[in-house]
């Protein structure tokens, strides 16, 4: 039977690429019965007469899956973060970066619109950003005036599957402009009513670039933390972990205890306070969320 990808899912029908050909299918129903639904990212079974008539028959195991955008099998997140309209949250950025973090997804942090900017406010957003980096992630910055450096970006890329993530209205039409030219994205201004950007994208798509495979989603739709438990949360902010084992209490949340090595990191300014402030912040919104049920 052959197999194939699932680069783009639309109005019940999955595009499957094999071997330089685009085959249309629909989902096998025991799959509803199974409550299983097929996702971009998926590598599948199926089978297909023509090329406008198929059924996928089996997914095969994924490495990871994302509820809202709905895809699978991915490998890295660019996080776009504008410094300027919409303005930087740190708040937003750790959210996002857990929920990469709990999909074992590599995460790069990319901040764009630099050009809008003042010396100053360059200097304090970089200062700030590059503690981000002492954490280990890697950090990129971009101006809407000056185009990318490619060559920071193709090794990237390169045989990934990359999802980009952030607020709407940060640039992601326009970074994937920039990637593929041609693509003639739409792109919209921020509104002045609502302070963000309106989504340009309705579904989710693989698109080939640079060798490897971007996807261009309607954007994260859910930064909630259902389904995850409190005592989880922690492994998912990567300075906490080296702190652990100075903890007191093995089952330590950080919170209240006393012994607590993740706060001893916080007085001696190893670990920065807005990071562990959103930490608690998350910790009790997984709290209240497991007292709602």
């Amino acid at each position: 039977m052959p197999n194939g990808l699932i680069m783009k899912a639309l109005a019940g029908y999955y595009y499957v690429y094999d071997k330089g050909t685009i085959i249309q299918c629909r989902a096998r129903g025991v799959f509803r019965k199974q409550k299983r639904s097929p996702l971009v990212g998926d590598h599948v079974e199926y089978q297909a007469e023509n090329t406008t008539d198929g059924y996928i028959m089996d997914i095969q195991e994924r490495s990871n899956e994302l509820v809202r955008p709905p895809i699978a099998n991915v490998d890295q997140a660019f996080l776009l973060f504008s410094v300027k309209e919409p303005d930087f949250s740190a708040a937003l950025l750790d959210r996002f970066l857990v929920h990469i973090e709990r999909q074992e997804i590599l995460p790069i942090i990319i901040v764009t619109k630099m050009d809008l900017l003042t010396d100053d406010e360059k200097e304090t957003i970089q200062s700030f950003v590059s503690l981000y980096e002492k954490i280990g992630y890697q950090v990129r910055y971009t101006s809407s005036k000056v185009e990318l450096d490619f060559s920071e970006l193709t090794p990237l890329i390169k045989d990934k599957v990359t999802v980009i993530a952030g607020q709407s209205g940060v640039g992601k039409s326009s970074l994937l402009n920039l990637l593929k030219p041609g693509m003639n994205l739409e792109t919209n201004e921020i509104s002045s009513h609502l302070g963000r950007g309106k989504h340009t994208t309705r579904h989710v798509e693989l698109i080939e670039i640079e060798q490897g495979l971007i996807a261009d989603t309607p954007g994260f739709s859910s930064l909630d933390f259902e389904q995850m438990e409190q005592e989880d949360l922690r492994f998912y902010f990567p300075e906490f972990v080296e702190a652990m084992d100075e903890c007191k209490f093995r089952g330590c949340l950080h919170d209240k205890e006393p012994g607590c090595g993740v706060k001893r990191g916080l007085e001696e300014g190893e670990i920065q306070q807005s990071r562990y402030t959103n930490y608690l912040q998350f910790l009790e919104e997984v709290k209240s969320q497991k007292r709602r049920y």
